[in-house]
């Protein structure tokens, strides 16, 4: 059964940072693409990051040199370490492929007050 869990979220200040983590099972973790993605409420889901299964790392210009995205291949784990963080950052944070063809978790709530 394909499932992603994500984690991490909550509520910071503005400057703050968290870090958010994604289990991935069900899946051949190592050969996929993963990506981060975020949503607010009456928006399309966007895309935060990416990291290709060689390790190689692209950004949304919001958060490019801010966010890093990672990932552990033996934990079928992806990370999104976000620093600096903005009010405008705030959003239900989820991890898919970089194609999203995967059934979507629960996503994670990120809540960064001004």
């Amino acid at each position: 059964q394909v499932q992603l869990v994500e984690s991490g979220g909550g509520l910071v200040q503005a400057g703050g940072s968290l870090r958010l983590s994604c289990v991935a099972s069900g899946i051949i973790f190592s050969h996929n693409d993963m990506a981060w993605y975020r949503q607010t409420p009456g928006k399309r889901r966007e895309l935060v990051a990416t990291i290709t299964s060689g390790g190689y790392t692209n950004y949304a210009d919001s958060v490019k040199g801010r966010f890093t995205i990672s990932r552990d291949n033996a934990k079928a784990t992806v990370y999104l370490q976000m620093n600096s963080l903005k009010p405008e950052d705030t959003a239900v944070y989820y991890c898919n492929t970089a194609r999203g063809y995967l059934p979507w978790g629960q996503g994670t709530q990120v809540t960064v007050s001004s």
